[in-house]
C-alpha cells in the first residue's frame, strides 16, 4: 500500500472519530453521520475514550460511514474502510479497535444493529 493511500485511509477515520469527539453538526443539531460510527459484522460500533485495551488478532474490514452533513462540500468524507481487530478478553460483539495498523488502533464498543 502506498504512503499516500495509508494516509488517506487514516485521514477517514480520524476525521470520523474526531467528528464523534466534537460532534458535527448542521444547524445547530447532532448530526449522525458524523457521529464516529464505523460498522462491522452488522453491528454500529462507537468510539470508547479514556480505556485501557490491548489489540488482539486481525477480524477483517470495518466501514467508516460517508460524512457530508455540512453546507461545505470541500469538508465531506467519503465512506472508507479501515481494519477490525479483537480486543483482548472482549467479545467482537462487544468491542472492537480499529485503524490501519495494531498500533494506531482506536476502541470502539458496539452501538446498535445495523440492517
Amino acid at each position: 500500500m502506498t504512503t499516500a493511500l495509508r494516509t488517506g485511509r487514516r485521514l477517514i477515520v480520524t476525521t470520523a472519530l474526531l467528528a464523534a469527539a466534537v460532534g458535527c453538526s448542521d444547524g445547530g443539531s447532532s448530526a449522525a453521520s458524523c457521529s464516529g460510527l464505523v460498522t462491522f459484522q452488522n453491528r454500529g460500533y462507537l468510539p470508547a475514550v479514556n480505556v485501557d485495551f490491548t489489540v488482539g488478532e486481525k477480524l477483517g474490514a470495518a466501514t467508516v460511514p460517508e460524512c457530508d452533513d455540512t453546507n461545505h462540500p470541500d469538508a465531506a468524507v467519503p465512506e472508507g474502510k479501515t481494519t477490525a481487530y479483537a480486543v483482548e478478553g472482549m467479545d467482537p460483539s462487544l468491542a472492537i479497535a480499529v485503524g490501519d495498523t495494531p498500533a494506531e488502533a482506536t476502541l470502539m464498543r458496539v452501538h446498535e444493529e445495523v440492517r
